[in-house]
């Protein structure tokens, strides 16, 4: 398709889901023929109305889809929304050539764009981000029954059904077990309550003023006695050092010897007086 399907008005619930849910429900459901015949149109002309067609007539399976999504305390509206944003991509997509029905196609999209939107919004911090965890999340919620923990028969059977190791269901049902905090307590605290926040108890000593001040005196100085022992050092010495260890292109000893028609164990010997001098000057040993 050359142009991006546009929303509607039908197609974002409004304040009143009841009364969008009752619109979406007057929408005729295509028969068979009908719906090729109109797959067929966008597919080969790029017809945008027989798009919207296809798009409007599949809105109440995508509110039913997004019911089964009410379990995670967000607004059914929203996972409406995020299904229908599923719903039109999969239109975008389907070739009427393969031969399943257009409902049977678009699942997988509604489902996809719905499971971002939770996972994105149901808390703060990430609970899955891999492609095994978001798996895990959406069906360890499906099998957890109660609001208790699972029982060790019931992490090893969840386990065998999933595929994956007791370990693995153990960590995601912690996961979904925990919930967020905020770092600063609320304007609302009161004196007792609002030790309780992280923001009250979590040091961050990076940022202590006295240890950034000291560690940037101490690396200007460290810095400063550097450049003055490499000063002090004669010519061939300090070369030998730039060129062994402050240069992007490293020479060899080999090649420092020849450029100065030595030995390669002379030229180490230079290097490891050199180091000496380097490590006095910085107060790091003595020298001899």
């Amino acid at each position: 398709m050359s142009k991006t399907l546009q929303p509607t008005d039908m197609m974002i619930p409004g304040q009143n889901l009841e009364s969008y849910i009752q619109a979406v429900s007057k929408i005729p459901i295509l028969s068979a023929d009908e719906e090729k015949t109109l797959a067929e149109r966008l597919y080969y002309q790029e017809d945008l109305e027989a798009a919207r067609t296809l798009v409007m007539s599949h809105l109440r399976f995508v509110a039913h889809i997004a019911k089964s999504y009410s379990g995670y305390g967000l607004a059914q509206g929203d996972l409406i929304q995020e299904g229908n944003v599923g719903l039109m991509k999969a239109v975008k997509r389907f070739n009427p050539e393969v031969g399943v029905r257009l409902v049977s196609f678009a699942v997988h999209w509604i489902k996809a764009e719905i499971h971002e939107f939770i996972l994105k919004n149901w808390r703060i911090v990430k609970v899955a981000t891999t492609k095994a965890q978001r798996k895990m999340f959406f069906n360890l919620r499906s099998a957890k029954k109660t609001l208790s923990w699972f029982s060790h028969s019931e992490v090893e059977s969840v386990a065998s059904d999933l595929g994956v190791t007791p370990e693995v269901v153990r960590q995601m049902e912690g996961r979904l077990s925990s919930s967020d905090m905020a770092f600063d307590a609320s304007a609302d605290d009161d004196d007792e309550s609002a030790f309780k926040a992280p923001s009250q108890y979590l040091e961050d000593h990076s940022a202590d003023p006295a240890t950034l001040l000291e560690n940037g005196d101490w690396t200007e100085d460290s810095n400063q006695r550097l450049q003055e022992a490499m000063a002090d050092l004669d010519e061939r010495s300090r070369n030998i050092l730039v060129q062994r260890w402050l240069s992007d292109a490293k020479s060899t000893l080999h090649e420092l010897a020849d450029e100065y028609g030595v030995s390669a164990e002379r030229i180490r010997q230079l290097e490891k007086n050199a180091m000496k001098k380097i490590r006095f000057a910085m107060g790091d040993g003595q020298f001899d």
